[in-house]
């Protein structure tokens, strides 16, 4: 059976007293009954790590490869040398914002695998492209173009983003939410086999609030939440998580 997971995206927030939130979350979560995944920024992931291993650590990017003359950017072996076990890879703001493309995703997706840590592979339509009806054409062709061969439930995470969702304050309906998981399942299911799409989670992100958690976690093939601005605060993430493992 699938293990739940409550992942939380910090994205260019956080200094040395945020720390305070992720000991204070571990407090809450000493037996978590789902995995907890926080992703600070890198400057804060070996500080996080010496706090305890109740709660995983992730990267928020990594470069395709590993070492080499790449001013500014962080490699996968840096993040685990950190204390990281995960790494978020083709979140939107990346694809957006520094132009990456699925077959950069699929890159550093092979470059975590390789370096042992699980890519939380981050796929999502845009308003316009949901508007035109073009949903299920995105998410497969995200997924078949970022997620490579040997994907299994181990290694691989999938998150689901519709983009006009993050950080708006905008959710998806239920039956959309439920209509796009159902779809990726189907759709890692026809790439990489029913047993590997069975044993692969797959998140939703996109304004994931305490009051909106416990009725998207209920919905089927949902096993999960990639959270950004609510898991800044312990108190509010701990609320999602709770609703997780009650679900």
């Amino acid at each position: 059976m699938r293990r739940k997971m409550a992942a939380g995206n910090w994205k260019m927030n956080g200094l040395a007293e945020s720390l305070d939130e992720i000991s204070a979350l571990t407090a809450l979560h000493q037996n978590a009954t789902v995995d907890i995944v926080i992703c600070p920024p890198a400057t804060l992931l070996a500080a996080a790590a010496e706090i305890g291993d109740a709660i995983m650590l992730g990267g928020q990017d990594c470069h395709e490869n590993n070492v080499g003359a790449h001013t500014g950017d962080i490699s996968a072996a840096m993040l685990a040398d950190a204390g990281a076990q995960c790494v978020l890879v083709g979140h939107s703001e990346r694809r957006i914002d520094h132009a990456e493309s699925s077959a950069v995703v699929r890159a550093k997706t092979n470059t975590a695998w390789h370096t042992g840590l699980t890519a939380i592979v981050c796929i999502g339509e845009t308003k316009k492209q949901r508007e035109k009806g073009e949903t299920n054409d995105v998410l497969a062709a995200q997924i078949t173009a970022s997620v490579p061969q040997g994907a299994n439930g181990l290694n691989t995470v999938i998150a689901y983003e519709p983009v006009w969702a993050i950080g708006t304050g905008l959710t998806p309906t239920e039956e959309q939410i439920a209509d796009a998981h159902t779809f990726i399942r189907d759709h890692l299911a026809r790439r990489h086999g029913k047993q590997v799409a069975e044993s692969i989670r797959i998140l939703y992100g996109g304004s994931v609030k305490p009051d909106n958690a416990e009725a998207i976690f209920e919905l089927p093939n949902v096993d999960g939440a990639l959270v950004g601005g609510a898991s800044l605060k312990a108190e509010d993430f701990s609320i999602i998580v709770t609703a997780l493992e009650g679900a």
